[in-house]
């Protein structure tokens, strides 16, 4: 299925509501969440950027947001779309902006973008563009958040969740909301690597401190690992600035 030919959360805004109805249930049924900085919000478009440690990172989020404005997803990277539940899920629900791994459909998808926030959504991005071991970690930001902000004039907000490395029952998960960063000037090179320093460097501030957390039981892991998708084929060790709570 072409990327291109995908409904989005314009279209179906009816399907957007319901899926987050049910994962704000789903969440807040299984985990402990704690939301930090609430009022940072907006009510205005913008693009949230959030570090990714989780598959069900961008659920909780979907979960924690506001009712107000809404919300679309930019993601997955999936060449096609009709390949497995969560895939065909987000193809469902339409809240999903998804673009091809070649990059081969970029101008189509920073129209899809610029639509939505043209409709006044806000759009939220995993920066780091894949998962990651330590919660006090932080893979390098891509260039395309800071991009698509610069080219649409609006904020980016950056947003830490702590806590999903391992996913246990009433776990205590952290959702921490940074200050609005605004970048003023043309969307060229040394435009969008100043943004982008930015805004990494403000979501590592916001995880520095939170401690891994040990392993949980055997329905905890498999619940951690069931969607996760290691580019390393396997979960990595944690990375040198870490180490596990025991």
């Amino acid at each position: 299925m072409a990327t291109s030919a995908l409904p989005g959360p314009v279209d179906r805004p009816a399907r957007v509501r319901f899926v987050r109805a049910f994962f704000l249930l789903v969440v807040h049924a299984l985990f402990r969440v704690r939301v930090e900085d609430r009022d940072r919000f907006l009510r205005e478009p913008a693009i949230y950027c959030f570090n990714h440690l989780n598959w069900a990172d961008p659920l909780i989020l979907l979960a924690v947001l506001p009712g107000r404005p809404k919300y679309a997803m930019f993601g997955p990277r999936e060449a096609d779309m009709g390949r497995g539940a969560r895939n065909r899920l987000i193809s469902w629900a339409g809240f999903g902006i998804p673009y091809r791994p070649a990059r081969t459909d970029m101008i189509e998808t920073t129209k899809r973008v610029q639509r939505i926030l043209d409709d006044r959504w806000i759009i939220v991005i995993a920066g780091e563009g894949r998962i990651h071991r330590g919660e006090r970690e932080l893979l390098p930001l891509a260039e395309g958040t800071a991009y698509f902000a610069l080219r649409a004039r609006v904020p980016i907000v950056p947003i830490a969740i702590n806590g999903t490395s391992w996913l246990g029952f009433r776990r205590t998960i952290r959702v921490r909301v940074g200050r609005p960063i605004l970048g003023e000037r043309r969307p060229n090179r040394e435009a969008v690597d100043e943004l982008t320093a930015r805004v990494e460097g403000a979501l590592r501030a916001m995880v520095a401190d939170f401690p891994d957390p040990a392993a949980p039981g055997p329905i905890g892991r498999w619940l951690t690992e069931v969607f996760n998708d290691w580019p390393e084929g396997s979960r990595p060790p944690l990375g040198g600035g870490d180490a596990a709570v025991p």
